[in-house]
Formats: structure tokens, sequence, C-alpha cells
């Protein structure tokens, strides 16, 4: 892939997702503190939906810049002229290795925006108290379950679409992969918001499932997917759209170029 295609990527996912992330961020809010174990209100209800944006904001361009550079790299690597009907394939393979890499930036950003959403601390002050209190692997608690929420489903169409289709599709694929990722999103928020030396603070996916489980029942595995459907739906087209739109200006105006 050349320099001028890693650029742009980068730029154009950039953009997509600080938009994204910054006029979606009340619908995560209200997501986190219906997922919480304290409960809605206790968390913070309606109050300070804005809680916890400094460190979306600091992490949103370098995350979905991460995401779609190793996109676009690895779906380069594994062009062939193969048969079209393993192109779905192959673009699966290069967003779940764009997950991967970007949940490297996602899950520290993610893990202090989520307490700064359920607590009255500011944003500085639960980045110091994690280092403080669990070093570096305190950033990256529930990095396993977030990496499988994302990887199962983060895929884009194979062919060339028009910038209102791709955030169309977005949106409504997004919308479905939501409702069905949302118990693995539930386990992620326990994971990142369990106290220090408790079970669930470990990390295991299952463990938090079951403790949710028992506790209450489907409905615990579903919290928050209201909120969550619409912010991934309108996320979807608003990432998708920005993105195909930054894009091609920026490969527009390097071909104006002399």
């Amino acid at each position: 892939m050349d320099s001028p295609g890693f650029t742009t990527s980068l730029l154009a996912g950039g953009v997509a997702g600080v938009t994204v992330d910054l006029v979606l961020f009340p619908l995560d809010t209200i997501k986190t503190r219906l997922q919480s174990p304290q409960g809605f209100n206790k968390a913070g209800g309606f109050r300070g939906i804005y809680a916890g944006v400094p460190s979306a904001a600091i992490g949103s361009f370098p995350n979905a810049a991460a995401f779609f550079i190793t996109y676009e790299y690895v779906k380069w690597l594994l062009h062939t002229d193969s048969s079209p009907y393993l192109m779905p394939v192959k673009h699966m393979l290069a967003a779940s290795a764009g997950e991967v890499i970007a949940c490297l930036i996602r899950v520290p950003s993610e893990v202090v925006k989520q307490r700064a959403q359920v607590s009255a601390s500011s944003t500085v002050q639960i980045f110091t108290d994690i280092l403080y209190q669990e070093g570096i692997q305190g950033l990256y608690r529930g990095y396993k379950s977030t990496v499988l929420r994302e990887a199962l489903w983060s895929w884009r169409q194979g062919h060339a679409v028009d910038s209102w289709q791709s955030a169309v599709c977005g949106a409504f694929a997004g919308g479905f992969a939501a409702a069905v990722t949302t118990p693995l999103d539930v386990a992620k928020t326990r994971i990142m918001l369990a106290k220090v030396g408790s079970s669930t603070a470990g990390g295991g996916v299952l463990s938090a499932l079951r403790g949710v489980w028992r506790t209450q029942g489907l409905p615990g595995l579903f919290a928050g997917v209201f909120p969550r459907m619409a912010a991934i739906s309108l996320g979807g087209f608003i990432f998708l759209g920005a993105y195909d739109q930054t894009r091609s200006l920026l490969l527009e105006l390097g071909r104006e170029r002399p």
C-alpha cells in the first residue's frame, strides 16, 4: 500500500472517529450507567452525561486511525486476483485485525471514560488512581472482551459503493450487531468498573456473564441494549459516511496537486 493511501486512511479514519464519539457521547453514557452494577440512578442517571468526554476525545482520533490504517494495510496484503466470493472473508479478516490493533488504544481510553461516567471524579484523577493502584495492566481491563465484541461484528462491504450507501449499510449492520453483542458489552463494562481485587476485575468474560445472569438474569445481560443500538446505528451511518467522504476528498485533493 502506498504512502498517500496510508495518510488518507489515517486522517479519514481519525476525523470520522472523533465526529462519532463526540456527537453520540450522551447515548454512550446512558448505556454505561444502565449496565453499571450500582444501577442507572446511582450511577448518575441523566446528570452529567458528558462526564468522561476528555478521555474519549483524546483516544478517539488515534483509535479510529489505527483501525482504518490497519484495515487498509491488511486488505492490501490479502489482495489477490482470486474468486470474488472470497472478498468478504478478506475484508472481515482485515477488519478483525484492525480491531485488535485499535483496541490497544481504545481500551485504556474506555476504562477511564466508563469510570468517569459513573463517578464524580475527574478524568485525570481516575487515570492517576488506576496507575497508582493497578499499574498499566489496570488500563487494559476488559481488553479480551472488547476485542471479542468488536471482532464479531466489524466488517465492511468488499465492493465500491457511494458514501450514502456505505453509511446506510453501516447503520443497519451496526444496529443488528449491537443487539447481538450486548451481553459481551455488559461483561466488558462490569470488568472495567469492578473494584480492585474483586473476582470480576480479573477480566474473565464468562465469569462476568455468569455473575450478571445470577443477579439480574436475561434483562441484565441486555442492559442498555436500546441506547447501544441507537448509538451504533447512528454511529455506523456517521462513521462510514464521514470516512468515505473524507477519504474521497483527500484523494481528490491529492490528485489535483501538480
